[in-house]
């Protein structure tokens, strides 16, 4: 990603409703995990791989101790003097802690920037305590690719039976929950896509050239918000959806 786009999602990240719904979906799983007992409530070590411009380890701090790590040396400098993060310039093919670590490993839209996906699960695993959990969530669909998914530099889409593969290609843990999300928007967010494509709208936008851009803040941005949040309570009740425009991946290590 291009340095400049770094202060634009910096903003995103905490304006957007895509960012700001995301955010209440992970936070309340994260918080529903703790309430039935499967992560501790006190001095809880996790790691958040891929933090980029900073909100993921804000938010995720209210949970315990958060160690941070982003691979792009400038947005790890731009990060730490905007939020006054402490983060660590790193890959999330090569983690540069010890084995079982980490009660909780956090890699959000990060998978799919990676060439070798198989390599940074297999990290974000070894990492991982034994008993404790990783949680990731990927763009899902190859059909849903667009200007979007080039500018942010992804290399592909998931389903979840692609993201299962990932997880289980040796016997070191279980699959704890998966379902795809903000699955309400998802034919609106397709058919915007399709039209996108064929205009070649994100060319021919100012910024980054991401979907992100389409919506400022605002009425629609605050209805937008309010659907894709709404997922949360269903979530929660361990429902899942047949489909959606990103996908929510809970693991644990045996």
């Amino acid at each position: 990603m291009e340095h400049d786009y770094y202060k634009e999602y910096y903003e995103l990240e905490r304006n957007h409703w895509w960012f700001v719904a995301r955010e209440g979906i992970l936070s309340n799983y994260i918080h529903r995990l703790i309430e039935q007992g499967k992560l501790s409530s006190k001095d809880l070590k996790i790691l958040n791989v891929g933090c980029g411009p900073g909100r993921s380890s804000e938010y995720l701090s209210k949970f315990g101790k958060v160690t941070s790590i982003e691979y792009d040396e400038f947005c790890c400098e731009f990060a730490s003097k905007k939020t006054g993060l402490e983060i660590i310039n790193g890959s999330i093919t090569e983690l540069p802690f010890e084995d079982n670590s980490f009660d909780l490993v956090c890699a959000f839209d990060v998978v799919e920037h990676v060439e070798d996906d198989q390599l940074a699960v297999k990290e974000l695993k070894r990492v991982t305590k034994k008993g404790a959990f990783v949680l990731i969530t990927v763009p899902a669909f190859m059909d849903l690719w667009s200007h979007h998914d080039v500018i942010n530099h992804h290399f592909k889409r998931y389903k979840i039976k692609e993201v299962n593969l990932l997880f289980d290609t040796i016997n070191d843990g279980n699959k704890v929950f998966d379902t795809y999300f903000n699955s309400l928007l998802f034919l609106p967010i397709y058919f915007f896509r399709k039209v996108s494509n064929f205009l070649k709208l994100g060319q021919k936008r100012k910024g980054s050239g991401s979907d992100f851009e389409a919506f400022k803040p605002g009425v629609l941005n605050r209805i937008l918000y309010k659907i894709m949040y709404f997922e949360s309570s269903v979530i929660n009740r361990k429902i899942r959806f047949p489909f959606g425009v990103s996908i929510l991946y809970n693991w644990k290590k045996f």
